[in-house]
């Protein structure tokens, strides 16, 4: 992947992220990204530990082809700023 394609996945990333924000849904996106923020990060750190979360979803979306899973996703976003773990063993 050239520097070219990794920054748009990470534009396109980031509007998912910030659509999520503005639309409410799931509002846990916004509340985490508040979250951070209060606990003194700054906006550019908090979206990518945000990205990571989306893309760790989005990763088990393909390789297992399954379905977004908002609850693998908003526990995801609850354990931040630790990194998200695979979640193999969780169900759907």
């Amino acid at each position: 992947m050239s520097c070219d394609d990794s920054a748009s996945v990470n534009d396109a990333v980031f509007e998912v992220l910030e659509n999520q924000m503005r639309d409410g849904t799931p509002p846990e996106t916004k509340l985490t990204y508040d979250r951070l923020l209060s606990e003194g990060h700054s906006h550019d750190e908090v979206m990518p530990m945000l990205a990571t979360v989306l893309l760790c979803e989005m990763n088990v979306m393909v390789r297992d082809q399954k379905t977004f899973n908002e609850a693998r996703f908003v526990a995801a976003l609850n354990k931040l700023p630790g990194l998200p773990a695979d979640h193999d063993d969780d169900d759907d």
